[in-house]
């Protein structure tokens, strides 16, 4: 009887099975094609469209580079004469992790700062106001002629990405992280920026907690696989999720990519990634909000948007540590170890220099549209 572990011999025929010319020829094809639909959906406008409807239109799609939660794209747009409504896609929600929709509507608030800032850019104001009641909660946005004006924010739009991989560990300049406390600072949001070794050290603790209590949850297991799109192929057909090369990981069939999650995806490797990663970031930046409500989560969200983009136009890498607030009990928690009197945390987000790892898609324009 052979001694080799199960998961080596398992790993090593599925690569045998992989590694036929039938298989690799396939994967090369769509990797191809998924690099070809990456150019066409991280760019700039080739051309600033001069149709009111193709102007908006293109302004969706700014929008739409937003980050969401699982990358779930959970938004809708609809036009209106001058205005745009986003409007959130509750058949995209993630129940288990998020339960009251908050990570929804902070990814709302992300795709309606970016909408301001390629509006701007476009010789537009963007005027958005939150709104409930008759026809559900909604951002509505006034657009009004303006002097066009192309920010560095704006620029920084389609080189955003959420990074889930090593930093090189390196501290930011004094001016560095000014910048980034006035992008991530706004009415109602409070932005705290974590820079020394215990408070990075305590941070992670709560990570960890956190990230344990959801791997023993087999409901957050399962909706996080669902959400994962572990070909080329896959992430081409659906253009949304958690793409597996953009983590890092190999690129490889469903069949055999759900096989080796079930292997390694488990609470110690989990951990200790988590633990390299916060130990190899510049800082981590906590989002909080004064209320605990859907407005406030917007604004959280357009204040991390802001946040985002001006570190990614310093060359600074983020990415989302939010167990922290994701589990309640230990929101109450890490709550009171920030000195919160009121409000929650919202967010929980590393930062620091590091190499770029391949993006994830977005869905068409025209699925995100619905009748005005």
């Amino acid at each position: 009887m052979s001694t080799l572990n199960p998961r080596r011999r398992f790993l090593g025929k599925s690569l045998a099975v992989l590694g036929s010319s039938a298989a690799l020829s396939a994967c090369g094809r769509a990797g191809e094609g998924y690099e070809q639909a990456v150019s066409q959906t991280w760019r700039h406008a080739q051309a600033l469209p001069t149709e009111r409807e193709a102007l908006l239109r293109e302004l969706i799609r700014y929008a739409a580079m937003a980050p969401s939660s699982h990358n779930t794209q959970c938004w809708q747009f609809r036009l209106g004469g001058h205005s745009l409504t986003l409007l959130p896609d509750l058949s995209r929600r993630c129940p288990v992790v998020d339960p009251d929709d908050h990570h929804l509507f902070v990814s709302l608030g992300c795709a309606a700062e970016n909408l301001a800032q390629a509006a701007l850019a476009h010789g537009l104001q963007a005027e958005t106001e939150f709104k409930t009641g008759d026809g559900g909660a909604r951002i509505e946005v006034a657009l009004a002629p303006t002097t066009a004006q192309r920010s560095a924010l704006f620029e920084a739009i389609p080189q955003r990405q959420s990074t889930r991989g090593l930093y090189d560990g390196q501290a930011l300049s004094a001016t560095e992280l000014q910048l980034l406390q006035q992008a991530g600072s706004a009415p109602g949001v409070q932005l705290r920026l974590l820079t020394e070794k215990p408070a990075l050290e305590q941070v992670l603790e709560f990570v960890v907690q956190g990230n344990t209590v959801q791997m023993r949850d087999a409901g957050f297991v399962d909706e996080l696989k669902a959400w994962l799109r572990f070909s080329d192929a896959e992430a081409l057909a659906l253009r949304d999720g958690l793409f597996a090369r953009s983590s890092g990981n190999p690129a490889v069939p469903r069949w055999l990519g759900s096989r080796l999650f079930s292997l390694f995806f488990t609470e110690k490797a989990e951990n200790d990634k988590y633990a390299a990663h916060v130990r190899s970031s510049a800082g981590i930046a906590v989002f909080s909000t004064e209320s605990d409500d859907a407005a406030h989560w917007v604004q959280a969200g357009r204040a991390f948007e802001r946040f985002a983009l001006q570190a990614t136009a310093l060359g600074v890498r983020t990415a989302h540590l939010n167990q922290p607030v994701e589990v309640p009990a230990l929101r109450s928690e890490f709550s009171r170890w920030l000195g919160l009197s009121g409000g929650r945390p919202d967010l929980v987000i590393r930062f620091g220099r590091g190499p770029l790892m391949p993006p994830s898609l977005r869905r068409p324009v025209a699925s995100l549209m619905v009748p005005s």
